[in-house]
């Protein structure tokens, strides 16, 4: 997997709290703890109390725009990225 995102930064969240999602996963298993991870693209958290940071201000009449890719590989596609 390649990951592509025009964000400063990612969030990498690992499922601590699974266990305590009342909506059940796939097939209706019940969610465990670190039964799954998410990648977020995003700002850095901190951002508004650190100005060396990309600024996270967006001022009324402005629009954001962000674009996150993922590209997934398999078998000998791996060996081309």
């Amino acid at each position: 997997m390649k990951l592509y995102t025009t964000q400063p930064g990612i969030q990498l969240y690992t499922g601590n709290f699974l266990q305590d999602c009342p909506t059940p996963g796939k097939g209706g298993v019940p969610m465990q703890k670190y039964g799954g991870f998410a990648l977020e693209t995003q700002h850095y958290p901190c951002s508004p109390s650190h100005p060396e940071f990309p600024t996270t201000v967006l001022r009324a009449g402005k629009v954001f725009r962000a674009t996150t890719t993922l590209r997934f590989f398999t078998g000998k596609q791996c060996g081309k990225l």
